[in-house]
């Protein structure tokens, strides 16, 4: 299992985080994230995906959560713009279909986990029914539980669920990077405002957005606690600040590159078998 890549970001994995002291901007001097560092992020990013598509031997796995408005959707376009789209796949978590609903909470994101030499992207994910469900925990009742539900160790027995599910995948070669885009509500409230403003941007606006910014305070306990249960070396979270969009991409993708190099990525060397048939293949095109 690879080892989580250093960063002021990185949430610490002996559950002392606090969502309080963790900071909605940039908290690194000197980090150039704009221009040719993007080009050269991207241009990298490139390579490792072709070694690791090549390669064959680890799958890849990006996770994105956070609140409405913080930039998921943008910062997937911007950091996976140089990436082959026949190596990576994407994928957006809503409400459960009745399907989905049928299986254990597990069961939706499973079925769309990346293969060897691939990189997944989970717009939202599993930790949903850890975070929307604890906020509003009536959802519980259209899930098909067993009776009774004790409200009281359902979160932290799906938490470990999770956390060991992440730990099963890392030790079978799936490389796993959360990130919680990390904006403030202050900043929330100014892009829900210029959503409203531009025409173009009006079918980004939902007003049930609104309705969840009314339990700001609740989210953030179950962002707490969630992060704090699962953050480990093998899955890390990492609490990105979200305020400044090109910062918050920039740092998504040194990360994500810093990850892929450290697992020895390398084109497959060819046996003498192989490279007897190059020999024959090439005479033959002569």
């Amino acid at each position: 299992m690879f080892d989580a890549p250093a960063s002021p970001y990185l949430v610490p994995f002996d559950g002392t985080f606090r969502v309080t002291e963790a900071s909605t901007t940039p908290v690194t001097d000197g980090h150039d994230h704009k221009g040719r560092h993007r080009k050269v992020a991207r241009r990298e990013l490139n390579k490792l995906q072709r070694v690791l598509a090549a390669g064959d031997r680890h799958a890849v796995l990006l996770v994105f959560q956070a609140m409405d408005a913080a930039g998921k959707d943008s910062t997937i376009r911007a950091v996976m713009q140089g990436v082959d789209p026949s190596g990576c796949q994407v994928f957006s978590f809503k409400k459960p279909s009745s399907l989905e609903l049928d299986h254990d909470f597990l069961w939706r994101t499973t079925c769309r986990l990346p293969e060897r030499g691939r990189i997944g992207i989970f717009n939202r994910s599993q930790y949903e029914e850890v975070l929307v469900v604890r906020v509003h925990p009536g959802i519980l009742e259209a899930q098909k539980l067993p009776d009774p539900i004790n409200i009281e160790t359902i979160w932290d027995d799906r938490l470990q669920s999770i956390r060991e599910q992440e730990e099963h995948l890392a030790r079978n070669g799936t490389v796993i990077l959360k990130f919680w885009l990390n904006v403030s509500k202050d900043e929330q409230k100014r892009r829900f405002l210029a959503r409203l403003d531009d025409p173009d941007k009006n079918w980004k606006f939902e007003p049930g957005d609104v309705v969840e910014r009314r339990h700001w305070d609740d989210y953030m306990h179950a962002y707490e606690e969630a992060l704090n249960a699962t953050s480990r070396p093998w899955a890390p979270w990492y609490a990105i600040p979200a305020d400044d969009k090109l910062y918050m991409q920039a740092r998504v993708a040194s990360i994500t590159i810093a990850a892929l190099q450290s697992i020895g990525l390398e084109y497959p060397e060819p046996s003498e078998e192989d490279r007897a048939d190059f020999a024959k293949a090439r005479e033959a095109l002569t």
